[in-house]
């Protein structure tokens, strides 16, 4: 058997590396299964791409398609236009496709009007929001896919309701735990400290209001009391009549309580420095603003976190079986299993800034409490290699 699996941004580099490593595992007692790993390329930062493949054990891709930046549209019709070019080539009898990216969505599209078997790893995720670019991608490949390989019970029944036969549907677990759980132990070693110094924007505090070298933020930062911040969402971060609020409140009520981390996302820095919201931030000692961070040391800060603010459906995730209470700035999820009502960390507060501040005063009177939802254990990839190899 012949199988191509596909990544194409970062969250999808997390979820392949169990999968390769249960399929080299599987290939041990029985060497049945020849591997292909194409990575598209949608993911452009080469120097990141190559971080997260180091720290996860990610074997070199064995293609690279390039495609890089570009609008929704051209980023799939150009991973559509190489990927073909591959299928015919190798002529797999699988295309695996992890999440909701582009890339996600190209590949399956592709694979199909080729006749070649598409298995869906993550599917059933919905989030009935059909602004969501992920959401298209979603839907799109969980139509046309051969095997939907589901990480929770709500999502089997999002795809039931859809139509999709019973046998068609394969519940295996959240492949993202495996990732958390073969890495827990490295991140536990990390210091805080030591991460903040390393990944430390330039040019904080600098400078106080006196005039007077500032004092480091490092000096009056408390391991056990911190805010970890992250956001990249356009619904977030592309209007100031949306950013500037929350922004305000970070800085005037969640930093009188706790330092705040922040590792920010080049996106929402270009908009904080658009909109002039930059250097209010940079010299306020009680925010610790970082460049973006590698998975362990993401994993590290979300361990230690006292609450997390995040509009990052993967930190949700992890939230939940970490335990970590967090606000989801969203309105709507994909992952209802990690909401709070459902047993989970997370309670969606969307970007209104009342809700925002009720739930997280309220959220100071909650104790970490780790969940860990049905079959997210840290064997999903060896299930999904099973499920696929014996269909």
């Amino acid at each position: 058997m012949k199988i191509i699996s596909v990544v194409g941004a970062r969250p999808n580099f997390m979820k392949i590396a169990p999968f390769i490593r249960a399929i080299e595992n599987y290939n041990n007692n029985s060497n049945a299964v020849e591997h292909i790993l194409v990575h598209t390329g949608q993911h452009y930062d080469d120097r990141m791409s190559k971080a997260f493949f180091e720290a996860l054990n990610i074997p070199s891709a064995d293609i690279n398609l390039g495609v890089g930046s570009g609008s929704h549209a051209e980023q799939v019709g150009n991973t559509m236009i190489a990927f073909e070019k591959v299928l015919e080539k190798e002529k797999p009898d699988w295309v695996v496709v992890v999440g909701d990216v582009n890339a996600t969505l190209a590949c399956s599209v592709t694979a199909k009007k080729l006749n070649i078997k598409v298995c869906h790893i993550e599917a059933g995720l919905r989030s009935g929001d059909m602004t969501m670019p992920e959401e298209i991608n979603r839907l799109v490949t969980d139509r046309l896919s051969d095997l939907l390989l589901i990480p929770d019970r709500i999502s089997g029944e999002n795809l039931k309701n859809e139509g999709v036969p019973d046998d068609k549907i394969a519940f295996v677990g959240n492949i993202m735990i495996d990732t958390l759980e073969s890495n827990k132990k490295k991140a536990e070693r990390l210091s805080i400290n030591d991460l903040i110094q390393k990944n430390l924007i330039d040019g904080q505090l600098t400078v106080s209001q006196s005039g007077n070298p500032a004092t480091s933020p490092l000096h009056h930062f408390t391991i056990s009391q911190f805010a970890l911040i992250t956001m990249h969402r356009p619904s977030n971060v592309d209007s100031k009549e949306i950013l500037k609020p929350i922004i305000e409140f970070l800085s005037n009520e969640v930093a009188e309580d706790m330092q705040i981390i922040w590792p920010i996302h080049p996106r929402t820095q270009n908009r904080l420095k658009e909109f002039g919201l930059w250097n209010s931030l940079l010299s306020n000692e009680k925010v610790i603003l970082l460049h973006p961070v590698g998975y362990h040391e993401m994993l590290k800060f979300n361990m230690e976190a006292r609450v997390l603010l995040t509009d990052s459906g993967g930190l949700q995730e992890e939230s939940t079986v970490l335990g970590t209470p967090c606000l989801t700035l969203r309105w709507n999820t994909e992952r209802p299993v990690t909401l709070r009502n459902h047993g989970g960390a997370s309670v969606l507060v969307g970007n209104s800034i009342d809700r925002i501040r009720e739930e997280y005063k309220s959220t100071l009177t909650l104790d970490r409490k780790p969940k860990r939802p049905e079959l997210w254990d840290g064997n999903t990839a060896e299930r999904c290699v099973r499920a696929i190899v014996n269909i």
